[in-house]
């Protein structure tokens, strides 16, 4: 499941008339580079969440043919469901196994192909180190690969990749709620493992680090092709 229905505040006023999934980077949208990195990885079954200019993700992905995958939409009131309720009103589309999550705001070349996708718990998260703007980090890894804590010293941030079990929403109603306290229930029950990712990722929170990317990409584009 891609992420892609939030509003964006933090963009504007570039998402006064584009979803920031669509915002473009390296001469492609965010959520295409996403699409283009899971089909890599043989994962060609896609939901994608819409919500805020919901209907400009379908007109702009269609059934995700171009891009050798298969997209259901669930489309989400404009204001949406946060990331717990999207997810959650998305599980009938989703099935009843394990399921890969990544916030539709993020870039990165993290390997999807190699990630676990039968966690031991209810949730297995990809966590990288403390960008410039969120340095107080999210939550703790215990080791390498094993199981991520709410509380401690050595705080990573969560980078929006997931695995997740449906069982992780038992007891949720629908409506808007966010992600993070079912996680940390989670937590408390040992029941999160994840793994420390150390290779490329960026928040586009804001239209400045959009332009930061856009700008580094394209210039490791022409190195390559000089």
């Amino acid at each position: 499941m891609i992420l892609a229905a939030g509003r964006g505040e933090r963009m504007r006023p570039l998402t006064d008339h584009t979803p920031k999934p669509l915002l473009v980077v390296a001469s492609k949208p965010l959520i295409v580079h996403h699409m283009e990195a899971l089909r890599a990885a043989g994962i060609t079954e896609l939901v994608i969440n819409t919500g805020h200019l919901a209907e400009q993700l379908p007109a702009a992905l269609g059934t995700g043919l171009d891009w050798g995958v298969q997209i259901t939409y669930s489309p989400e009131p404009p204001d949406a469901l946060e990331t717990g309720g999207g997810i959650f009103q998305a599980l009938p589309l989703l099935g009843s196994q394990p399921f890969l999550v990544v916030n539709g705001d993020v870039w990165t070349d993290y390997p999807f192909g190699g990630l676990a996708m039968t966690p031991t718990g209810l949730a297995h998260l990809v966590l990288v180190n403390n960008p410039p703007h969120h340095p107080q980090g999210d939550f703790c890894l215990e080791n390498n690969r094993g199981r991520v804590g709410a509380f401690g010293v050595q705080r990573l941030t969560f980078s929006g990749i997931s695995v997740l079990r449906p069982e992780l929403f038992a007891g949720c109603t629908p409506g808007r709620f966010p992600l993070g306290p079912l996680l940390r229930r989670a937590m408390g029950d040992g029941a999160v493992t994840g793994e420390h990712y150390t290779g490329a990722w960026r928040d586009i929170g804001t239209p400045q680090r959009l332009a930061e990317l856009d700008r580094e990409l394209q210039q490791q584009a022409a190195r390559k092709n000089s």
